[in-house]
């Protein structure tokens, strides 16, 4: 007889469903304290050169760019991780790390109290590094704060 393996998720605090805010969306599937780990962003790594090498042709993307310039695509074998929605008033940050191996990591945590069900949110403070106004970054997240951008504030 076949031993029956569990599967267990690599992100067991977030489950992945509708936003209100765009498109797919993650949720506490918990109420958690500030601080607690979400989950580690995961998918195929990019160099620099690969990544301007590479055509995108206006696709959805889940591209994370870490400190050290490597880029990774939570498409390419992602988790939950890459549907938490941009929010100008977040409850989560993104945070490097470095494993044992010496590989830099990104981990999502909440940096305020969610309650179960609630929408995780991270600001995603983008750049337009080819000049592109704010107007083509639009944000969603209707936060009384909202800058009206998904673009970092500079100012």
């Amino acid at each position: 007889m076949a031993k029956v393996r569990k599967h267990h998720s690599s992100t067991p605090c977030l489950r992945v469903g509708p936003s209100e805010v765009h498109g797919l969306g993650a949720f506490a599937t918990r109420a958690l304290p500030a601080f607690a780990l979400l989950g580690i962003y995961e998918g195929r790594r990019y160099s620099q050169q690969e990544i301007a090498a590479k055509v995108w042709d206006g696709q959805l993307t889940y591209l994370f760019t870490l400190s050290n310039r490597e880029t990774i695509d939570g498409a390419k074998g992602g988790n939950g991780t890459r549907h938490l929605n941009h929010a100008c008033d977040p409850n989560c940050e993104a945070v490097e790390e470095y494993d044992d191996a010496g590989q830099l990591l990104l981990k999502f945590q909440t940096i305020a109290p969610v309650n179960a069900g609630d929408e995780l949110f991270v600001d995603y403070c983008l750049t337009a590094d080819d000049g592109s106004p704010a107007s083509d970054y639009p944000c969603r997240c209707g936060s009384p704060n909202c800058r009206g951008t998904m673009l970092a504030d500079l100012g």
